[in-house]
């Protein structure tokens, strides 16, 4: 039987008595940028954020009016009949507002970089109601007229408010924080 050779381990050289002991040097490992933290980091992090949701739900929306437009040029008769007026009036304001909330975000995200230190929670609570909003008015209006009763909007309708509140709430707290030294 042969025995298998052991593979040599790897020594340092010998040390002279006048030589310091220091650690081979590796190649820095490119992890990309430094993590950011604290506030200006947890501000730009909550700055992408609203620049994604406001680019992906801009796409959304204006995916619904090419929709629209797609139906109204083929005369589909569930969209475009006399008697299915509120369900076009109610998609046509899901598709306006959701596009005109989603560039309320694109400027939200870039008034958070413009302005990245706000006193208080008010960038998040800025931030929470904008996401609602841009789910809560466009939503409200397309459920309000995915089901029309006698040329009354569905109870969908009913969410908007509560997103008009929201973006009110948003708007708000953002123009106050915006205007401060």
């Amino acid at each position: 039987m042969k025995k298998k050779k052991q593979p040599r381990k790897k020594t340092a050289p010998p040390m002279t008595e006048n030589a310091e002991r220091s650690e081979p040097e590796q190649p820095a490992a490119d992890n990309g940028p430094p993590a950011e933290t604290g506030v200006l980091g947890d501000t730009g992090e909550l700055a992408r954020k609203h620049v994604r949701i406001g680019w992906w739900s801009l796409l959304v929306f204006l995916t619904l009016g090419i929709g629209l437009e797609t139906m109204h040029g083929f005369k589909v008769g569930w969209y475009l009949e006399t008697a299915n007026t509120t369900r076009r009036l109610m998609f046509t304001l899901a598709h306006a507002h959701g596009v005109l909330i989603s560039l309320v975000h694109l400027g939200f995200g870039f008034t958070l970089s413009w302005k990245p230190v706000w006193p208080g929670g008010g960038k998040r609570i800025a931030s929470a109601a904008l996401t609602a909003a841009v789910v809560l008015i466009p939503g409200g209006f397309f459920l309000g007229g995915v089901w029309i009763y006698g040329g009354d909007p569905g109870l969908g309708i009913l969410l908007v408010p509560l997103g008009a509140i929201c973006l009110f709430i948003s708007v708000l707290v953002t123009a106050r924080h915006a205007g401060r030294s």
